[in-house]
């Protein structure tokens, strides 16, 4: 008797706790499709919404950062499914920004463990928010595709700021594809739509691959919440990407503007 009643507090419990489970999985995929969805679209800024909800759902700050770099893998998985079928990659900018940024991202990824984060973030989201405003006073800044600074002098200065902004990528958490956009859009010349394409191939993959890799050592990752996270941000990111493609520069530029200044909005408020 007392074994039956016991069984069925047992089963009770477990009926009880499933859906909570289940739509907690179902809330970190809906999270991961929109944020990485908009971010392949954006050339940036995932972090805007998925990282605050991890938070919100209760992983300690940290955890968090290393769970959202890992799952923005994805974001860069799913946008190079996309992109590769366009092939407006070229291999030798794509091996000097992979050179150029992934030291500075493990250099940050060490970076974060060990300092706090709340001046970098204020700093960070000012020049964000120039960023958004930039692009708005420079109606046709990104349109055309006229590649420029890609040798010499121009181009130590170009991998120098890519290195830089990768510190930034390890470090913290939103908005740092949106530099390396604009970036590729200001310095090298780029259109937004190549821009954006290297920017979630490069950064979504690479460089949040590494910067996972490195907090995952020295930190910890939860990886139960991993597999909606991936799935989300694996499918947002091809859907981004494929309305980036079928919209354009014009479409591209509108939505970074939005999400920079949005992105800047957070970071000052925190």
């Amino acid at each position: 008797m007392l074994f039956s009643i016991l069984r069925v507090d047992i089963d009770f419990t477990a009926t009880k706790m499933f859906p909570e489970s289940l739509l907690e999985q179902l809330l970190l995929f809906v999270v991961a499709f929109i944020a990485n969805g908009f971010s392949a679209f954006a050339g940036g800024g995932a972090g805007l919404l998925q990282l605050p909800a991890l938070i919100f759902l209760g992983l300690p700050f940290a955890i968090a950062v290393a769970t959202h770099k890992a799952a923005t893998v994805a974001l860069g998985v799913g946008a190079t499914l996309r992109h590769l079928r366009e092939r407006s990659l070229e291999r030798r900018f794509v091996v000097f920004i992979l050179v150029t940024g992934i030291p500075g991202v493990v250099l940050g990824a060490h970076i974060i463990l060990q300092v706090p984060d709340r001046w970098a973030e204020l700093a960070l989201g000012l020049l964000t928010l120039s960023l958004g405003l930039y692009s708005m006073l420079k109606r046709e800044l990104g349109q055309q595709h006229t590649p420029q600074n890609r040798d010499g002098f121009g181009l130590w200065i170009g991998g120098g700021v890519l290195f830089i902004i990768g510190i930034l990528n390890g470090s913290l958490t939103s908005g740092t594809g949106l530099f390396v956009t604009l970036w590729l859009v200001r310095w090298f010349g780029l259109d937004y739509k190549r821009a954006v394409a290297y920017t979630l191939v490069l950064v979504g993959m690479f460089w949040n691959g590494s910067g996972a890799l490195t907090l995952g050592i020295l930190g910890q990752i939860e990886w139960n919440w991993l597999p909606a996270l991936l799935l989300g941000s694996l499918l947002g990111g091809y859907v981004g990407a494929h309305l980036a493609i079928v919209k354009g520069n014009r479409a591209i530029k509108r939505l970074f503007e939005v999400v920079t200044i949005l992105v800047g909005i957070k970071l000052l408020i925190g």
